[in-house]
């Protein structure tokens, strides 16, 4: 990247984000903490499979805005007066969508979509144009192709029968995230390698923390709207106590210094913009995604805590930690070229753990649950405890 501020002025100059997370994003990132509320309730109101796919397709044109303006905000300036008008615009989209959640998949498609589209196809060219005739320029306005074909797929899904909008709406989320994989490919342009996106790898890991502490505050405000509204007995304290603590050690998971996403050195790598897109645009997908099931399944426990867990509860129950840790895998993988151990034995002893989850209450379940995380994190703190300051890279690698 060039050091310029391109023809509009609005560019941050020779290196992408080197002033950090600043004032703008984080006022940005208000809009996803009701946004994230949204979500939730809608899974937790639609819990079954049909339900599930909806709030993922949902979840997943969220998370596919949400991301793509980290990335743009790697190279704009936020101090530029145009740049905050606009951030101001696209929380405005944002917001659209969040209001449009309940009824999506109903009366409020062409809100939804109408919101999502403009969010997208808005920042594309604003980013084309900002960048110019460079090869930052010319990627954008192959992105932009590829948003506005899946523009036209989602806006099909406006106008189907409802029944059919889940399947057109599958399609769209396909083409979207297919983009970057297929190197935003455009017949007679070609593709842009990865390599030609210049990218602040401390900035996004910072936006991503910030993001997933978000998703982590609605469990906490579910926790607390549920104990405000049920009686406090002996079996409603231990099933929040359960939840509470599940958080933490979620919280302490991701902020481990080896698997997690603490502060770390940028690796260095010829193919930076490939690993951060593995690791903060696919990963954390799926993390994030975590989290907010996990707020679901804080709900179904403190509300009926002495209910026997049915196979809702049970699946609600393990596939938050599950999307997380699947999510952390591939996170590491991307970050390291290792495969976590660790995260991948407790990943499997959750999905075998289900049958005995069925046999309890929920409060039950939600305990195996916890337990698994638990070990989890006593395994991976006792390496550091354990082992040198020189050792620990090492021994770490290992689990």
């Amino acid at each position: 990247m060039t050091d310029t501020r391109g023809p509009l002025g609005v560019l941050r100059g020779a290196r992408p984000g080197t002033r950090g997370v600043g004032g703008m994003e984080l006022f940005f990132d208000l809009v996803y903490v009701f946004t994230i509320i949204q979500l939730s309730h809608y899974l937790l109101h639609h819990l079954s499979w049909t339900g599930a796919a909806e709030a993922a397709i949902l979840f997943a044109a969220v998370w596919w805005g949400w991301n793509y303006t980290a990335w743009a905000l790697n190279w704009m300036d936020p101090q530029h007066v145009v740049v905050r008008v606009l951030m101001a615009v696209f929380m405005l989209c944002a917001l659209g969508m969040a209001v449009a959640i309940p009824t999506a998949f109903g009366s409020g498609a062409g809100l939804f979509v109408g919101a999502y589209l403009l969010f997208q196809l808005l920042r594309a060219a604003f980013m084309a144009v900002a960048f110019g005739r460079t090869q930052m320029g010319r990627n954008y306005t192959q992105l932009l192709i590829w948003s506005a074909l899946a523009g036209v797929v989602w806006t099909v899904g406006v106008f189907v029968p409802e029944e059919h909008r889940l399947a057109v709406w599958v399609l769209a989320v396909l083409v979207d995230y297919f983009g970057p994989a297929a190197r935003f490919w455009v017949p007679g342009l070609g593709g842009s390698r990865m390599s030609t996106w210049p990218v602040d790898e401390a900035h996004l890991a910072e936006r991503c923390r910030l993001v997933f502490i978000i998703a982590l505050g609605e469990s906490i405000l579910i926790l607390g709207n549920t104990l405000i509204e049920v009686e406090l007995t002996g079996e409603v304290v231990l099933a929040a106590l359960i939840g509470f603590a599940a958080l933490v050690m979620l919280w302490w998971l991701y902020f481990s210094t080896r698997h997690g996403n603490s502060e770390h050195e940028t690796p260095q790598t010829e193919e930076a913009a490939a690993m951060a897109r593995a690791a903060y645009a696919y990963a954390h997908a799926l993390m994030v995604g975590g989290a907010i099931v996990c707020a679901v399944a804080i709900e179904l426990v403190v509300a009926h805590p002495h209910d026997p867990a049915d196979w809702t509860v049970v699946t609600v129950l393990t596939a938050g930690p599950g999307l997380y840790l699947l999510g952390n895998l591939i996170f590491v993988r991307a970050r390291t070229g290792r495969l976590s151990r660790s995260r991948l034995i407790a990943l499997l002893v959750l999905a075998a753990s289900v049958p005995l989850g069925l046999q309890l209450t929920t409060t039950g379940a939600a305990a195996v649950v916890a337990l698994v995380l638990l070990v989890l994190l006593l395994a991976t703190a006792q390496v550091r405890q354990s082992s040198r300051p020189a050792e620990i890279a090492s021994a770490e690698s290992e689990v």
